[in-house]
C-alpha cells in the first residue's frame, strides 16, 4: 500500500512539473514574460488605432498644413490626458467626472484664435464623442469611385 501511495505522489508530482504553471483554476498560465509582450503589444495596437482615428478627424477639418499638425499634437495630448484621468484612482466617481469635464471645456482654448469657428466646432463634436469615423471613410471611398 505504502509503495502505491508513493507511486502516486511520485506520478502527480512529475505530471504537475511537465505541464508547466497552473492557476487556481488548473488552466496553465502565461509566463509573466508572455502577459507582458502581449501588453505592450495592445498599447502599440491602441496607438496605431489612435493615430489612424486622428489622422481620419483631421481630413475632415478646412485648416492649413500647419495647423492641421499642431491640432493633431493637441489632440493627441488630449486622449493621452484623457487616458490618464481614466487610469487615476478617485475617491468618487464624480471627481473624475469633473476632471474629464474640466480637460474638454479647457483643452482646446488656445486654439480658438489659431482655427476657424468651423474647424472648432467640429473639434468639440470629437471631444463630445459626436465624430462618425465609419461615415468620414465612405465619404472618402465615393470621392475616390468619383474620380476613377
Amino acid at each position: 500500500m505504502k509503495k502505491l501511495v508513493v507511486l502516486i505522489t511520485i506520478f502527480s508530482v512529475i505530471q504537475g512539473y511537465s505541464q508547466g504553471r497552473r492557476g487556481q483554476n488548473g488552466i496553465a498560465q502565461p509566463s509573466r514574460e508572455v502577459r507582458e509582450k502581449e501588453i505592450e503589444k495592445r498599447q502599440r495596437d491602441m496607438e496605431e488605432r489612435k493615430e489612424e482615428y486622428i489622422k481620419t478627424f483631421i481630413s475632415t477639418l478646412e485648416a492649413d498644413a500647419f495647423q492641421k499638425e499642431i491640432i493633431k499634437q493637441s489632440i493627441s495630448s488630449f486622449y493621452d490626458t484623457k487616458l490618464e484621468i481614466l487610469k487615476t484612482e478617485y475617491e468618487h466617481r464624480l471627481d473624475r467626472k469633473d476632471a474629464l469635464t474640466k480637460l474638454e471645456q479647457t483643452h482646446f482654448k488656445d486654439l480658438e484664435n489659431l482655427i476657424s469657428e468651423d474647424d472648432m466646432v467640429k473639434i468639440q463634436e470629437l471631444v463630445k464623442g459626436n465624430f462618425d469615423e465609419k461615415e468620414v471613410k465612405k465619404k472618402k471611398k465615393k470621392k475616390k469611385k468619383k474620380k476613377n
